[in-house]
């Protein structure tokens, strides 16, 4: 790891055998590419992707693909096999190619020429240059695409040098790209986080509020202490940082080459990366998509909308709904009088700080007091929440890139006139009786002719429905379907379908659930698909179908099928997806003969991939979702056994992970359905979890839950399982074929990990993001309670009426 002075390291660039340490003098053979490595990192020449350019970098050890994080001569590549390496007795670090001419070097000079400097590349990741235990060049000084545990980013305001990342031109070329990632921030200012291209901003993320950027779901991944963040203001630097407290997870973070900031963690146990968060999230990540005082929230039509006393500017809005490029205007004009006052905007993602001034020492009370009295302040808040009421953020002219987020948002006060503001409000700045008055007659006046109009289209609505004859009041099968805001996902004309699947034939037919039948198709691109038609003996329908439709098309994840497009034509309901070939997980799992190609890599794979997805379902997604539907049947394997989540059509949106919705219709499978769900309509992220943990024992079992039989007892599976873990015997749960290829601390731990999840109460059973780290970690697990469904019996209230097998159920009862 050491890189002595003088020391030249001829290397012909090309796989081959490590050394870890270097001595004085000594050179390394030929073919030697890796210079040094640690524990998690090595450094040493590379080629990325398709390209023959070598380049020297170091990358994550043990990793397929190759993971780099740092590269030296990201501008001037080598084009040959042979290169040296040199450490100057003043401590500048050179690559040297055959001709002898320097092609990068760390530009680090010491005071003196004898200073006996050594090159090191640390634990962290970071290569320094060291004179007598002192660094005086270090990479992490020198970022490239990627951020990891001990960088910075930010700035130092004395010397003016910028922490900052830059995507690479292309996945096989790691030249500057267009992208930035920026920490920003002028005196007086707030900073934040800006992804450019070029000069033009793409994605801002929330402000700092102390803990973590505001807004962003998984950023609060510290939740278990994993990670310690730490934002520095000062007047010699500003900067942000991260470390990392697990020696069982590794994080970077990597600005790619098509502008995405993407966050992966690491499970150092089996070297796989797990991807946790992408940057822009969804549509309204982008930067100020809705224009001055326009508000984005992506569970609205239009996803644009103006904040409450403004209104659009744009004339032309009725003709082009989104036009928001010039956003909004306010509907009346401050009075910059007493009257004036603040409306509060909840879960907001806070404006651009650009036009903004921050106070750490003012109170929140203060704060109001001080942009009430300037006539020029158009907001205010508390970005920090870790300093309670303290800390004062107050914006000067238009308001930009505000949105709503579901989790994490925080207050803004935005001021409006004295008449734009109600009830309390009026009374509270004091307008006068007939002031007062006037405002509720016009105010009546205006609701008045409001719903006048809308009585009015209302009778236009029928009238033509009527024209249209009765069969959509009758049968809503067959009405028109109307899919808004749908513009990335492509619609199929029921003839391309018809021609792809062989007109529906029966040799194309794959399988069928609770929606209809399953078809496989080819497409005239020869892309091979799984076709869903909706039956006409279907319990499903039009609600079930555009509730499936609008929730996947948001949705992008590795361990969730992929929804291609959809058609609609007179009764035709159809949905087109990426094609599965080794179809579902029950077809293995629960099948004497095919269960044996499930050997327990493969299983512990499963299970992890499911955690993973169900975890960006709950809380990474776009949409929180939750999925009410989870079964061997709706999980997909791919060609490399890959597990993917499908049928979506029971999915619900939900804001709150542990606040418990209820519903009239419990709908679900018998099996995996929560006791709190079966028994009162109440589901949350928690039913999922419930679910998951029912599959996670019927993985490691072979055996299906609902169906169990024991000789010796009349318990469920989940029963079972919970009876051999209190006496200590839960490897008995193991289905006998996995003996030669379990590892022990596996299946236990997922035996454990499992009965967690199937505990009775809802509170009691960990979220995802829990369940994902117990998974992969080796810390000590809390004990589980007795578990739901103790026994193989089903309650009367969820017997009554219900389906049977494993299809889909949808019970009504009186509540």
């Amino acid at each position: 790891m050491l890189f002595p002075a003088f020391t030249f390291l001829f290397l012909t660039l090309s796989t081959c055998s490590a050394v870890n340490t270097i001595s004085v003098n000594q050179n390394i053979t030929d073919g030697d590419t890796i210079i040094s490595k640690n524990q998690k990192f090595e450094l040493g020449f590379f080629s990325p992707g398709i390209s023959k350019n070598r380049y020297l970098g170091i990358w994550f050890k043990n990793t397929s693909p190759l993971t780099v994080v740092w590269v030296a001569n990201r501008k001037t590549p080598l084009n040959n096999t042979l290169a040296k390496i040199t450490l100057s007795s003043r401590g500048t670090l050179s690559i040297v190619n055959i001709r002898g001419s320097i092609i990068w070097s760390s530009n680090s000079l010491a005071p003196r020429t004898n200073a006996n400097p050594i090159a090191q590349l640390l634990n962290t990741g970071n290569l320094v240059i060291k004179i007598r235990n002192s660094v005086v060049w270090q990479s992490f000084d020198y970022p490239g695409d990627t951020f990891i545990s001990g960088m910075k980013l930010g700035k130092n305001l004395v010397t003016g040098k910028e922490f900052y990342l830059r995507s690479w031109a292309s996945a096989d070329d790691p030249f500057p790209g267009k992208y930035t990632v920026r920490l920003f921030k002028v005196k007086g200012k707030y900073p934040q986080v800006y992804i450019s291209k070029g000069s033009v901003i793409v994605s801002r993320m929330g402000p700092f509020d102390g803990i973590e950027f505001a807004g962003h779901p998984k950023s609060r991944h510290d939740s278990n202490n994993l990670y310690q963040n730490e934002m520095v203001v000062n007047h010699k630097e500003m900067y942000y940082k991260y470390r990392s407290n697990s020696t069982v997870l590794a994080a970077r973070t990597v600005m790619t080459p098509g502008g995405k900031l993407e966050i992966w963690q690491l499970n150092m146990r089996n070297q796989e990366w797990m991807q946790d968060l992408t940057i822009p999230m969804d549509y309204c990540d982008n930067y100020g998509l809705c224009g001055p005082y326009g508000s984005c929230s992506t569970n609205t039509l239009s996803n644009c909308e103006c904040m409450k006393g403004f209104e659009i500017k744009d004339v032309g809005y009725d003709l082009n709904p989104y036009n928001w490029s010039n956003g909004c205007r306010r509907s009346r004009e401050l009075d910059c009088g007493p009257g004036d006052g603040f409306l509060k905007f909840s879960s907001m993602k806070l404006p651009d700080t650009q036009n903004a001034v921050f106070d750490g020492s003012m109170s929140i009370h203060e704060c109001e007091v001080a942009c009430k009295d300037n006539c020029s302040c158009t907001a205010y808040a508390n970005p920090n929440v870790t300093r309670g009421s303290v800390g004062c953020l107050r914006w000067f002219g238009d308001l930009i890139d505000v949105r709503v987020y579901s989790i994490n948002g925080q207050d803004l006060y935005v001021k409006l006139a004295a008449s734009e503001l109600l009830g309390n409000s009026i009374a509270k700045f004091g307008f006068n009786k007939k002031f007062g008055v006037l405002t509720v007659v016009l105010l009546t006046s205006s609701a008045a002719g409001l719903l006048f109009a809308v009585l009015s289209a209302c009778r236009t609505k029928m009238k033509r429905r009527h024209l249209l004859g009765n069969q959509y009041a009758l049968n809503k099968k067959h009405a028109t379907v109307q899919i808004q805001d749908l513009d990335e996902l492509p619609s199929f004309s029921l003839h391309e379908i018809a021609k792809a699947t062989d007109n529906f034939s029966i040799n194309n037919k794959i399988g069928e659930g609770g929606f209809g039948p399953v078809y496989k198709g080819v497409l005239e691109n020869e892309q091979e698909v799984a076709v869903k038609r909706l039956s006409e003996t279907s319990q499903q329908g039009l609600d079930e179908f555009k509730n499936e439709v609008i929730c996947i098309a948001k949705l992008q994840h590795r361990n969730l099928v992929k929804l291609l497009g959809y058609c609609v034509h007179e009764n035709e309901m159809i949905l087109v997806y990426e094609y599965m070939p080794n179809k579902s997980l029950d077809t293995y799992l629960f099948d004497e003969t095919r269960s044996s190609m499930l050997d327990w890599p493969k299983r512990f794979h499963i299970i992890n991939g499911m955690a993973r997805g169900i975890l960006y379902l709950h809380q990474d997604s776009r949409l929180q979702i939750v999925h009410r539907d989870l079964k061997a049947g709706n999980i997909l394997l791919d060609n490399d056994m890959n597990p993917k989540i499908t049928d979506f059509g029971l999915a619900r949106n939900f804001v709150g992970s542990d606040t418990a919705t209820k519903t009239k219709r419990v709908m679900g499978t018998y099996g995996y359905i929560s006791p709190e769900y079966a028994l009162h309509g109440q589901f949350s992220t928690k039913s999922d979890v419930f679910s998951f943990g029912v599959l996670v024992l019927e993985i490691i079992s072979g055996k299906k839950n609902r169906g169990f039989s024991h000789e010796d007892h009349s318990d469920s599976l989940i029963g079972h399982a919970w009876r051999l873990y209190k006496e200590n015997r839960s490897i008995e749960l193991m289905c006998p074929s996995l003996r030669e290829s379990c590892v022990m601390s596996e299946v236990l731990r997922s035996i454990h990990v499992g009965l967690l999840c199937v505990q009775h109460h809802a509170q009691d059973r960990p979220t995802m993001f829990s369940v994902v780290l117990m998974l992969v970690s080796e810390g000590v697990l809390p004990q589980p309670k007795q578990p739901a469904f103790f026994t193989g019996e089903i309650p009367s209230e969820v017997q009554s009426g219900s389906s049977v097998n494993d299809y889909t159920i949808t019970q009504v009862y009186a509540r």
